[in-house]
């Protein structure tokens, strides 16, 4: 888990009440998310730069063999993979998986999922869409929010980022459903992202 300074990012006309923001800066943030191609992790480290750049700490967890967070130690959450076969990556749901029997073990799954006060996600993920659009993605960020809404949190939004493909499937890159989506996430969607982080804050 970094907690790196890094790059901040802030946006102009971002400002908030002092009071309110002060009280949202005392929340734990958790920025969790599994790439494998580096699509996810450009939007991630965006997330990560808006953040700080608003003046919040932030844990940023790549996830890897050996992760093991505690979600419920975390007041916001954001938590996003690339899409695989219509689902989150490999590493993300074998996580996932160990987590929900975690909790279930512990009893912090319950019935009916009440809100916990205070516990907030959203969830993303960045896709190609080659054959369908952005339907191969819909799956795999219902995926990514079933934990959280089974944990009782308040699941405050879903975002879909376009990514380029690589490697061998880079042709569907200029093939597929949306056109040529070479470069992205590019520029104009990371600027999204910085907006949509800013807009989460308010809410």
């Amino acid at each position: 888990m970094t907690k790196s300074p890094g790059k901040s990012f802030r946006l102009i006309g971002s400002a908030m009440d002092p009071g309110r923001m002060e009280a949202l800066k005392a929340m734990k943030v958790l920025n969790l998310y599994f790439s494998a191609t580096g699509n996810t992790q450009k939007i991630a480290k965006r997330i990560e730069d808006t953040l700080r750049g608003q003046g919040f700490e932030v844990d940023t967890l790549k996830i890897g063999a050996d992760s093991n967070p505690d979600i419920l130690a975390y007041d916001l959450v954001f938590a996003g993979s690339g899409v695989y076969h219509w689902l989150p990556g490999k590493p993300m749901m074998e996580l996932f998986e160990k987590l929900l029997s975690r909790y279930v073990g512990e009893g912090e799954i319950r019935p009916a999922s009440p809100r916990r006060q205070g516990k907030k996600a959203v969830v993303y993920c960045s896709y190609g869409g080659g054959h369908t659009g952005a339907n191969e993605a819909v799956p795999a960020v219902k995926y990514i929010g079933q934990l959280f809404d089974h944990l009782g949190y308040e699941v405050l939004d879903e975002w879909y980022f376009v990514g380029e493909y690589l490697r061998k499937h880079r042709p569907m890159s200029v093939k597929g459903r949306l056109g040529n989506i070479e470069g992205r996430p590019n520029d104009a969607d990371l600027m999204e992202v910085s907006e949509k982080v800013a807009g989460i804050l308010r809410v």
